[in-house]
C-alpha cells in the first residue's frame, strides 16, 4: 500500500518534535536519579501527534483477523465465536478489582464460581474432581501426569515410567510426559487414523505390564475421528496396572454426546479457552482445568497458586448458563454436522484420504487433482484473498498435503455454503490458472512472503529492519 498510515511502521512516521501528550506541571520539585539507573542515551521512541498513532493502530487493527470478523476454520484449535456476554462478565469491576492476596471472607462469590464451574465440568465429563489451577492445555497435561506419576508411587510402583502414546497425538503429549521425567513410547495407527489394537497389545507384552504409567489418548483424535475400540483399549491398559488419560483438546464435539469419565477414562485436561468459550491464539489467555476419578483427586499437585486464570473461569462458567443443561448438548452434535456438511460437499475436489462420519473436525490430503502441482500452501493463500482465514496446514503429519478444517458449532449454514464455493472456486482455478493461485495473496497488505527465509530470520526490531533495507 502507498498510504504511510497503512504500510509502514509507526518508527517511519515519526516526525522530530512532534508530539501528542503533554505532561502535567511538576508538583514533586525536582529529584536525583541514582547514575546506575540513568540510561546512557537516550530511548529510540517514535515522535508523533495523536492522530497519527490513532490512524496508525486503528488501521492495523482492521488488517487483524479473528472470529469477530470472518470464519475461521482453523483446525484442531476449536476458533470459535466468544460471546460478548462472557466478556461483559469477565469484565465487571467486582471480578476485575479482585487481588488474589485479599482476605478469603471478601471473595466468597469469586470462590462460588469456581465450585459451580467445576461441578459443571464434572457433569459434562463424568469424573468426580476438578482443579483449575493449570494455566494452558499442556500445564494441564503435565498436571494431570503429575497426579499419575503421584498415585504409581503411593502404591510402590516407582517402575511405572512409560507413557503410551500414539503416532496421531498432539505433539504436547509427548512432551508433557518428558517434562514430567517420564519415558513415552509410541504405538502406531491404522491405515483409517486409530489405534491399531494388535499394535498395542504387542507392545503391552514387549515392555511388561508393570512399567507402564498410562496411556494418552486424544479423542476424537487429530483426524476426528473417534476412537471406537476405547472399551477394548481401557480394558487392557486398567489390566496392566496403568492408567487412561484424554487428551481434551479436542472436547467440543463430545458435549452432549459422551463423557470421558462414563468410557473409563481416569484424568483428563480440558482445554477451557477452546471448548468453553475464551479468545485465544498467541499464546493466551488459556486454562486447562484437570479432572479425576474418584480417589486421585488427593493427588493433585500445587503447580500454580491461587485459582489458575480467573478471568477464564468467569467466562467459561458464563458459557455454560447461557447454554443451559438442554442447549449445551447440541454443541457436540452441532460442530460435527458442519463438519460432515464440508466434507461432503468437497471431497469431489479435494481428497479425502480416510472416507466416513468424522467428528469436528476433518482432514484432507491436498486437491484430488495433482497434475495441477497447486499445493495445500497455495490453496490456504488464495483463501485470503476471499476473506476467509486459513485451516490447519501441513498437519497431522500423517498425510504429505494435510488441510485440517474445523467448522465449530456457531457457523450458519450461509457462511458454511460461502466457503464451500471459495474452495470450489480454488480448485477450479487450479486447473485453469494454476499459476493465478500459485502466486497468492494478491489483495492482502503484505503479498507472498518466503517462509523458510521468515522462519531462519525474522524481523523483529525497526532497527533490524532498518539495517536490512540500507544492506
Amino acid at each position: 500500500m502507498n498510504n504511510k498510515l497503512y504500510g509502514n511502521l509507526i518508527f517511519e512516521l515519526s516526525q522530530e518534535g512532534r508530539r501528542g501528550y503533554s505532561l502535567p506541571k511538576n508538583r514533586f520539585g525536582k529529584y536525583a536519579v541514582p547514575k546506575e539507573m540513568c540510561r546512557k542515551e537516550d530511548a529510540q521512541l517514535p515522535e508523533c501527534d495523536e492522530m497519527t498513532v490513532v490512524r496508525h493502530y486503528t488501521n492495523l487493527s482492521a488488517n487483524n483477523f479473528g472470529v469477530d470478523n470472518g470464519f475461521y476454520p482453523l483446525g484442531s484449535c476449536t476458533m470459535k465465536y466468544n460471546p460478548k456476554i462472557n466478556e461483559e462478565m469477565a469484565a465487571l469491576p467486582q471480578f476485575q478489582n479482585l487481588h488474589p492476596l485479599q482476605p478469603a471472607d471478601t471473595v466468597k462469590g469469586a470462590e462460588a464460581i469456581c465450585t459451580l464451574l467445576c461441578r459443571s465440568l464434572c457433569e459434562l465429563t463424568g469424573l468426580h474432581a476438578f482443579t483449575l489451577k493449570p494455566f494452558a492445555g499442556a500445564h494441564g497435561e503435565l498436571t494431570g501426569l503429575m497426579v499419575i506419576k503421584k498415585y504409581h508411587e503411593s502404591r510402590g510402583d516407582e517402575q511405572r515410567r512409560l507413557v503410551i502414546v500414539p503416532d496421531s497425538a498432539h505433539g504436547t503429549n509427548p512432551a508433557s510426559a518428558a517434562v514430567c521425567g517420564l519415558d513415552i513410547i509410541e504405538v502406531k495407527s491404522l491405515a483409517d487414523g486409530t489405534i491399531d489394537i494388535d499394535a498395542l497389545k504387542e507392545l503391552l507384552t514387549r515392555v511388561g505390564n508393570d512399567s507402564i504409567a498410562a496411556m494418552m489418548m486424544t479423542n476424537p483424535n487429530t483426524l476426528g475421528l473417534f476412537e471406537r475400540q476405547i472399551p477394548e483399549i481401557e480394558k487392557l491398559i486398567h489390566a496392566a496396572g496403568a492408567l487412561m488419560y484424554y487428551d481434551g483438546a479436542n472436547l467440543n464435539p463430545m458435549l452432549g454426546a459422551a463423557r470421558p469419565g462414563d468410557m473409563g477414562f481416569d484424568v483428563m485436561h480440558i482445554n477451557l479457552h477452546k471448548t468453553f468459550s475464551t479468545p485465544h491464539g498467541g499464546g493466551g489467555p488459556g486454562a486447562g482445568p484437570v479432572g479425576v476419578r474418584k480417589g486421585l483427586e488427593q493427588f493433585f499437585p500445587t503447580v500454580s497458586p491461587y485459582h489458575g486464570n480467573f478471568a477464564v473461569a468467569i467466562r467459561a462458567y458464563a458459557y455454560i448458563l447461557s447454554l443451559g443443561r438442554e442447549n449445551i448438548k447440541m454443541v457436540g452434535p452441532l460442530a460435527t454436522l458442519n463438519a460432515n456438511y464440508i466434507k461432503e460437499q468437497l471431497k469431489a475436489d479435494y481428497e479425502l484420504p480416510i472416507d466416513g462420519l468424522c467428528k469436528h473436525e476433518f482432514v484432507f490430503d491436498g486437491l484430488k487433482d495433482k497434475s495441477t502441482c497447486v499445493t495445500t500452501m497455495d490453496v490456504a493463500k488464495r483463501l485470503l484473498d476471499y476473506g476467509y482465514h486459513a485451516p490447519t496446514i501441513y498437519f497431522p503429519l500423517l498425510f504429505h498435503e494435510s488441510l485440517m478444517i474445523e467448522p465449530t458449532e456457531n457457523e450458519s449454514k450461509e457462511t458454511i455454503d460461502g466457503f464451500i464455493q471459495v474452495m470450489r472456486q480454488i480448485a477450479e482455478e487450479a486447473k485453469t490458472d494454476p499459476e493465478l493461485v500459485k502466486s497468492a495473496p494478491h489483495n492482502t497488505p503484505i503479498g507472498r512472503v518466503d517462509d523458510v527465509l521468515a522462519a531462519k530470520h525474522p524481523v523483529v526490531t525497526w532497527r533490524q529492519l532498518q539495517n536490512d533495507r540500507t544492506a
